[in-house]
Parts: C-alpha cells; sequence; structure tokens
C-alpha cells in the first residue's frame, strides 16, 4: 500500500524519452563533479584552499537545490535517489542531506485510463468484475505507483472475509524507467569510484548496487506481499499493531491488494487529540514497536515515515485488553479507547543478518550505559570505522557528549544554552566527518528506521527521550549477557576438568615412551616440561574451582542470595592461588 499522501493538482514532473533521460542525469552528474574537483581539488592544491572552503557550505546548498528541481522534474528513481541519500550522513555533508530530506515522493497521478488498462492487463479481467467498485481518484501517488480505494466482489469479499481494500498499481513503464535510471548511476559511481578522495571514503559501485537491491524489490508487489504476511505474522501476538493482509486473488507482480486499514496519520495530533488519544502515548508504543523489530527476531519496517502509518480506533468487541497499550495501560486510559498502530507500504523492509546482530547489541548497551569507549568499539566491530582511523579522539568526543548532553530529550536539548550546544556541535560533527567511516550495507536501513522513528516520536511528544525507549532492551540484553558469561564460563571449566583427566595418561605416556627410548630429550630439558606440567596442572584445578564457585554462586543468588554471595566471594581463594600459582617461576 502506497503512503496516503497529498496529491498536487498541477503537474510538476515531464514525461522524457528514454535515451534523453539518460544523456540528462549524466550531464547533471558531470557539470557538478567537474565543479566539485575545481573547489575540493584543484584550488587547494594551487594555495586557495581558504578561498574554496568560504563558499563551500552555500555551494553544497545549491547543488543539492538543483537536484531537488531535477528529482522532481524527471520523477522515477530520482526521487527516491534523493530520499536514499539525505540519510547517508556518512558519506554526504549536512548542506546537501538537510536540503534533500525534504523531498517528498508526491507525483502527480498518472491518468485512471492507463491504471485500468494495466490493471485489467496483470488481472486479466475487467475492474468492474475484479471489484464490485473502484475509485478513480487516486488516494496516494508516488513515483514507482499509486493506490486506489476499492471494494472486493462479493465471491472475493466472503473469500477473503473483508470488502473494503486498497488497490496498488504499478506505473506503467516504471520498470524501464527504473533500468535507465539505475544504468546511469551505475556509470556515475564508475566516475567516482576513480576519484581517491571518494573511493577512499565509500565504495560508490556498492552503494549503488545497495540501493539498485531495494528498488527492485519495491516494484515486484509479489516481494512486498511476501513481506507484508511475514511482517505480520511476527507482530501476531502483539494486539496493538494492526497490518493489512493480502488479497492474493488480486494481486499480481505489477497489482496489489490489500485490506484498508488507513484511519488517522500518526502525526495528526489533533485528530488523535480528537479520537482521546494521547499523542504521547503513541509516541511510546511506536518506538516499543519499532524497538521490538530491530532488536528482536531482526525483520523490521525500514520507512516508518507519517504517510506509512495510522491510528486506528477500536471499538466494542475489537477492543482487547491488550489493544493499544505499551504495557497493559500505558497507552489508553480506562476511560479512553483503545487504538491500534497500523502499518502500510512494505516494499522497503530491514533484515539484520546474525553477523550485524552482536555488534549492535554492543553499541545498544554502549548508548544506554553512557560509555562512550563501549560505543565507539562496537561501531568498530560493526565495520562504520574502517581499520586505519585513530579512534583516540572519537572516543573522546563521545565520552564528552554522554558527559554533557547523555540522558536528555529533545525538549531538554532546546533549554541548553544555544551557543553552547553550537559549539559543541561544531566540534563533534568536525571530528566525525574526519574519520575515515561508512555505513555497512546491512545498517543503512537501521538507521534510517531509527532516525524517522526519533523524529516522529519527537512530533508527538515534545518531552520524548529516546534514551529512556532504548534502556529496556539494553538490560534485557546486559542480561543475556550475564548468560552468555556463565555458559563460557562453564564452558571453560569443563574444558580444564577435561585436560586434569587426561593430563595423568598424556605424562603415563610420555614417560613410557623415555623408558622405551622412543623419545630422545634432554635430561634439563625433560625437567623444565615436567615441572611446567605439573604447575599447569595445579592451575587447571584451582580454576575449576574457582569458576565452579563463582557459577554456583551466581545461579543460587537470586533463591539464595546469602549463600550465593558467600559463594562468589569464596570462589576469590582459588583465584588468587592460580595467580600466584601462574605467576610462580
Amino acid at each position: 500500500m502506497l503512503a496516503a499522501r497529498s496529491i498536487r493538482s498541477s503537474p510538476r514532473t515531464e514525461t522524457v524519452a528514454p535515451s534523453r533521460r539518460y544523456r540528462v542525469i549524466l550531464r547533471f552528474a558531470f557539470i557538478h563533479l567537474v565543479q566539485t574537483w575545481w573547489f575540493e581539488l584543484f584550488l587547494p592544491r594551487i594555495g586557495l584552499g581558504a578561498l574554496s572552503a568560504r563558499g563551500r557550505a552555500d555551494r553544497l546548498r545549491r547543488m543539492a537545490e538543483r537536484f531537488h528541481v531535477l528529482a522532481v522534474r524527471l520523477g522515477g528513481l530520482m526521487i527516491k535517489v534523493g530520499q536514499f541519500l539525505s540519510s547517508r550522513l556518512d558519506v554526504l555533508p549536512p548542506e546537501v542531506t538537510k536540503e534533500l530530506e525534504d523531498l517528498q515522493d508526491e507525483v502527480p497521478p498518472v491518468p485512471f485510463s492507463e491504471i485500468r488498462a494495466l490493471a485489467e492487463a496483470e488481472l486479466g479481467v475487467g475492474l468492474d468484475v475484479a471489484f464490485s467498485s473502484f475509485d478513480v481518484t487516486p488516494l496516494a501517488a508516488a513515483s514507482l505507483g499509486q493506490a486506489h480505494r476499492a471494494r472486493l466482489s462479493p465471491d472475493d469479499a466472503a473469500a477473503s472475509g473483508t470488502e473494503e481494500v486498497v488497490v496498488k498499481v504499478q506505473r506503467p513503464g516504471i520498470e524501464t524507467i527504473v533500468d535507465i535510471d539505475l544504468a546511469a548511476l551505475r556509470r556515475i559511481a564508475g566516475w567516482l569510484s576513480r576519484i581517491r578522495l571518494v573511493a577512499r571514503r565509500v565504495n560508490m559501485p556498492a552503494l549503488v548496487e545497495e540501493f539498485a537491491e531495494i528498488s527492485l524489490a519495491e516494484i515486484d508487489y509479489l516481494h512486498e506481499a511476501a513481506n507484508a504476511e511475514r511482517f505480520a505474522e511476527n507482530l501476531a501476538t502483539d494486539a496493538s499493531v494492526n497490518v493489512p493482509d493480502v488479497v492474493w486473488e488480486r494481486t499480481t507482480r505489477r497489482v496489489l491488494t490489500l485490506t484498508d486499514v488507513t484511519a488517522i496519520k500518526i502525526n495528526d495530533t489533533a485528530g488523535l487529540l480528537a479520537a482521546g488519544i494521547d499523542p504521547s502515548a503513541v509516541a511510546s508504543r511506536f518506538a516499543a514497536v519499532m524497538f521490538a523489530q530491530l532488536f528482536g527476531d531482526g525483520f523490521f519496517h525500514a520507512d516508518p515515515h507519517p504517510g506509512n502509518l495510522f491510528v486506528t480506533v477500536r471499538t466494542g468487541s475489537e477492543a482487547g485488553p491488550q489493544a493499544g497499550t505499551a504495557t497493559s495501560s500505558e497507552a489508553r486510559s480506562e476511560a479512553g479507547p483503545a487504538w491500534q498502530l497500523s502499518f502500510v507500504d512494505f516494499g522497503m523492509m530491514g533484515e539484520i543478518p546474525d553477523s550485524l546482530r552482536a555488534g549492535l547489541r554492543e553499541l545498544v548497551i554502549g548508548v544506554a550505559a553512557r560509555d562512550g569507549k563501549r560505543l565507539v568499539a562496537s561501531i568498530e566491530d560493526i565495520g562504520v570505522v574502517l581499520p586505519s582511523a585513530d579512534i583516540s579522539e572519537l572516543e573522546r568526543a563521545m565520552t564528552q557528549l554522554f558527559a554533557r548532553f547523555g540522558g536528555m530529550s529533545i525538549a531538554d536539548l532546546r533549554r541548553v544554552d544555544e551557543a553552547e550546544l553550537r559549539d559543541f556541535a561544531v566540534e563533534f560533527g568536525e571530528v566525525v566527518r574526519g574519520m575515515p567511516f561508512q555505513l555497512p550495507e546491512n545498517l543503512l536501513l537501521v538507521i534510517r528506521a531509527m532516525s524517522l522513528t526519533s523524529g516522529l516520536c519527537t512530533s508527538l511528544d515534545p518531552e520524548f527521550n529516546m534514551w529512556e525507549s532504548v534502556e529496556p532492551y539494553a538490560a534485557a540484553l546486559l542480561r543475556e549477557e550475564r548468560g552468555d558469561l556463565a555458559a563460557h564460563l562453564g564452558h571453560e571449566a569443563l574444558s580444564f576438568a577435561s585436560d586434569v583427566v587426561r593430563l595423568p595418561a598424556r605424562l603415563h605416556s610420555l614417560a613410557g615412551r623415555i623408558e622405551d627410548g622412543r623419545l630422545t630429550v634432554g635430561t634439563p630439558q625433560l625437567e623444565r616440561r615436567m615441572t611446567r606440567l605439573e604447575r599447569t596442572a595445579r592451575r587447571v584445578v584451582w580454576a575449576i574451582v574457582f569458576a565452579g564457585l563463582l557459577i554456583a554462586g551466581a545461579l543460587l543468588r537470586d533463591e539464595e542470595p546469602t549463600f550465593g554471595a558467600v559463594l562468589m566471594v569464596a570462589s576469590a581463594i582459588p583465584l588468587s592461588i592460580a595467580v600466584i600459582t601462574f605467576r610462580r617461576p
């Protein structure tokens, strides 16, 4: 389903021939690459770096504005490119990302006659047969497709258990446009990869392929339908979340039919208040749902902007005891109505692989603990900071950030002296931009989802504190980490025990080989080795005792706090003996 966005009455895009479209994109890129080379590379080399730096902010802003105009003019993937680049804070300066973040996926609708022809060709029947009614005025229009409200035919409605639907239809010819745009982007990426300054900071061909993968998935509505079902299955136990059902009988690769869940837009605070819903409760619940996706199964909605989220009031028998709640009562008062968060548009979904999960766990713990050093170590593990980076400055900056602003909400930050905040932002920004880093492929959508979540929650509740929303998950991760530590110690204890059990046999074998003349060694060396083996055996025994007491104390601490504490304290004795034995020559 498309986001429900307003549709402008006057067209702003142009119909450009495919070959000309390719040339227009390349010409724009070439002109601005030459301009960038002149100001950022050539002038500094001849001693005019100060002149170049003086007008850099305005120059970058004008470049972003020109791209904004180009994207609106061409439509297609160019609008997606602007939205994609606006999230690449690791690659682009803030002058560019700020201009592009306002680029909305709003384009004039396709004439209904073209939509009708494509939908009927895909479905194999006329719209008047497939649907009992079909609204000719689109609910929403975007660069890749547009959505219309409709009613299923009586037979389909009986089979699917629903009548009101939203039909998303791909824009005619969009596949060709996507192919052309991707070809142009790959050509530009090839140019950029030959520039050492760019290649050192970002792998442009890989970045384009990442964007291509996301874009091609978005125009395959069967893929989106599968995403919607998987998302619904993952959240099936959460009564406060509503996901539209897929009407497979009326779904193809270019037509997607979903049950209609549009309701109060999540950022419509007036509408929420009129329905008796507290916007701050919506913010709290929305953040909890997003974090559950990110730190639960790792399959998450990567485009949670206001157009893709609704708040649905549940009435009568629909309202269960847990509906619309963050815990059992956070999201509604006793007098207020139950409500649900309704998600739409599942073309852009993210998945966190196991290789990234451990690094993100450390990052969340570092943020919640206000531990700058641990946070920097986690982004190193994730691969954000390149190996050539000197992380000492970044650690210092993060430590200062947590010391001064850690735990503050946006509202708290607004009360900080403006000059202090500006000076710190400039210093911190210089440190971050000076680091050789980029976002790994699998992390881009995570950052996008977190950024949109934070912005939307703050718009609903100016006092919203992202730190507090993260802390419950960090606490759970810490408990999991302690469990992993106990398991690790147990594994080590078993390993030590195994070594002790095998040690006499090894010594006996070694002595037998010497007696039989099958081992030729010098007596002094043999004595030293035997002494080393004996010392190792003693150390292993004490280590086993230490691990056993420590693990037993940790396991018993909840049920028998005193006895558990005694065992944990007693474990220090064998540990000390093991350390002394280790240090003794």
